[in-house]
């Protein structure tokens, strides 16, 4: 199951396979998916992840 991270204010949803984010929580889903069946990343799905990094700290 997808994280829903809160930071600044917005929601971003992680997938906790490869630790990418998006905002759009189908997209996590998607991604978690993929990486649990496949053991690798989908480029038609992660063109859709955030690309600047969120600082967990």
């Amino acid at each position: 199951m997808v994280k829903l991270i809160k930071k600044n204010e917005k929601s971003y949803f992680l997938c906790e396979e490869c630790k990418l984010r998006y905002i759009e929580e189908q997209w996590a889903e998607k991604c978690e998916k993929w990486c649990k069946e496949y053991h690798s990343c989908n480029l038609d799905i992660t063109k859709h992840a955030i690309k600047k990094k969120l600082r967990m700290h």
